[in-house]
């Protein structure tokens, strides 16, 4: 199977890359990133302490995860409309510090990543799940480039937003992702890294077609 690894902080374009870089070489595209939205979904919905261990792998033991296409599954409901505001998304941050649920979606991405080609994305993807991908691309983008794509996303999604807490939200998380103890977000030592601060997408995914195909 070949596969394609790329990791990067938020807003840094690795999910709109990702997608167009699947379809450029037409094989699937997976968002590790909905996987931990999707736990963190279900742990609001049901109320689970996110500091409490057994609580959390006593969901884990509960918990059907599926994906088809660009879709993701808890139980067999669809949840993809219901986990991407900035609520779930802090709840995935803090989730995605056990142990046992890292556990629990590595062990799924490599599964899918072993029955067919993917370009999978998200932040451990280069270092810890895929380590032997057969290529590697670490994307960044300034803190500041980053919060204003954030800031125009949800205002195209929600009509407000407030760009300053964008920003804050962002520096947060990025420290979160950096400084957990469990798979933190680095760069691997044979990564390609790219910043897209002063890049188009168009741009960015040229230069990553140019290298996979020399």
């Amino acid at each position: 199977m070949f596969s394609v690894a790329i990791d990067g902080p938020a807003g840094s374009g690795k999910s709109t890359i990702a997608k167009l870089l699947a379809k450029e070489l037409n094989i699937s595209y997976i968002d590790t990133g909905s996987m931990y939205r999707a736990l963190a979904y279900k742990a609001a919905i049901s109320d689970i302490d996110l500091e409490n261990d057994l609580e959390i792998e006593e969901l884990l033991k509960n918990t059907e995860l599926s994906m088809d296409k660009e879709k993701i599954f808890i139980d067999g409901k669809d949840v993809s409309g219901l986990i991407r505001s900035e609520k779930i998304s802090n709840l995935a941050s803090k989730i995605s510090k056990n142990k046992e649920v890292r556990k629990f979606l590595v062990d799924y991405q490599r599964k899918i990543s072993k029955e067919k080609s993917v370009v999978m994305e998200g932040r451990d993807i280069t270092t810890v799940v895929l380590p032997h991908a057969n290529y590697k691309f670490f994307l960044d983008a300034s803190v500041e480039e980053r919060a204003n794509r954030r800031y125009k996303q949800l205002l195209e999604k929600y009509g407000s937003a407030d760009l300053e807490q964008v920003k804050e939200d962002l520096i947060k998380r990025d420290e979160a992702d950096r400084t957990r103890e469990n798979s933190p977000l680095k760069i691997a030592d044979d990564a390609v890294v790219i910043d897209t601060s002063k890049e188009s997408l168009d741009q960015t995914l040229a230069r990553i077609i140019k290298i996979i195909r020399g």
